[in-house]
């Protein structure tokens, strides 16, 4: 180890989500980590809108911080000011490690990913979604995006009873760099199940019931036609976590609002401050894009940290994505696949066990409450 001998270096990952937690992890070893999120659990995202559909999911969706590491400390706390390496959190602690990684991620509506701290809270909100989407006989769906279609697939392999509509104001389903037979594949199987697609029309306006919620439903489109339901989910609209950024850091957000990173993942213009996931500008927003660029920049720190080595340039991905529509159908765009893969593979990759068992693997420290096994 090349710094300051005798006096392990300090690491700052704001943010817990799958980029930060996994820097997290790999660094606790060999520096002195520091993790700060607001929240008490890691949430598994991923397989929210299953464990909507499904509650029993809950409990192996959230994963309590204090199982991540062995030798450094989690706080839960949220950073109000960060300018270069100063943070500030909102308890008005200070840190200035040697090395500060950004990965605070985005919000996105309810049930994709719940904004409550307290992971009993957040399942009990769930929980209400739940029942109040089990007696709801009409569901409306705003946003023909992955969130969508497959929570329009959760439902209706859930509940085959219940009438789903999808609106979107793009004339096809699941815009981005995607091949057509995709879309293709997807919306014939959503035709199987019997969702209603109604595309290419924007809403005069959102419901007037909050969403997630038991109460009549009623929008009209600028096409004049009037779609009603007994329950509706908001299925767009993701919001970067950067309030808290000042000085030059803030400066280097770009037109989205990412932070504009160089090929190892260091914030432009800075020595060692990273961002990662979300925040970035080095790719789409994916939770696994986020786990691929924690692995990375972890092995960079610590590179940094022993000066073995030489740094690994971070190289964005192929356009991919896999959406399940309930565990045993969907459809996905994959490198290495020639053309799309099915509901077979699609059930295999993702499906049936929505990554869970990945995602959580580095929580592997028995917890500190109760005796080791």
């Amino acid at each position: 180890m090349t710094e300051n001998a005798g006096r392990r270096p300090s690491v700052v990952v704001l943010g817990g989500g799958y980029g930060g937690h996994t820097v997290a992890k790999l660094l606790d070893d060999i520096a002195d980590v520091t993790l700060v999120d607001p929240s008490d659990s890691f949430m598994h995202n991923v397989a929210a809108l299953r464990a909507l559909v499904e509650p029993e999911w809950l409990d192996r969706i959230f994963v309590p911080y204090r199982r991540l590491l062995v030798n450094g400390r989690f706080l839960r706390d949220r950073a109000v000011v960060v300018d270069g390496r100063q943070v500030t959190l909102a308890s008005d602690a200070r840190l200035e490690p040697d090395y500060l990684v950004l990965a605070t991620g985005s919000s996105y509506p309810f049930p994709a990913k719940i904004d409550e701290p307290a992971a009993e809270t957040a399942k009990a909100r769930a929980r209400e979604a739940h029942e109040a989407l089990s007696g709801a006989r009409r569901v409306l769906l705003v946003g023909a995006g992955p969130v969508g279609l497959e929570l329009a697939g959760e439902i209706k392999s859930t509940f085959p009873g219940k009438h789903v509509t999808i609106a979107d104001v793009a004339p096809d389903i699941l815009t981005g760099p995607y091949d057509q037979a995709l879309r293709d594949e997807l919306r014939a199987q959503l035709d199987k199940m019997g969702v209603e697609l109604k595309l290419g029309s924007p809403l005069r306006g959102l419901p007037d019931a909050a969403p997630a919620t038991a109460a009549p439903v009623a929008v009209t489109t600028e096409a004049g036609e009037e779609l009603s339901a007994d329950i509706w989910f908001r299925c767009f609209g993701v919001t970067l976590h950067t309030g808290y950024l000042r000085g030059s850091l803030a400066e280097t957000l770009d037109a989205q609002g990412h932070l504009r990173v160089d090929e190892h993942l260091r914030v432009r213009g800075q020595d060692r401050v990273f961002a990662i996931g979300d925040l970035a500008d080095a790719d789409r927003n994916m939770a696994g894009y986020a786990r691929i660029q924690g692995d990375l920049l972890a092995a960079n720190i610590r590179t940094l940290i022993t000066g073995e080595g030489e740094l690994t340039a971070y190289e964005r991905q192929p356009p991919m994505v896999v959406v399940p529509l309930g565990p045993e159908a969907g459809a996905g765009q994959l490198p290495g696949y020639d053309g799309i893969v099915g509901p077979e593979a699609t059930s295999e990759i993702k499906g049936r066990a929505m990554f869970v068992e990945r995602s959580t693997a580095h929580f592997d420290v028995p917890d500190r409450d109760q005796p080791a096994a």
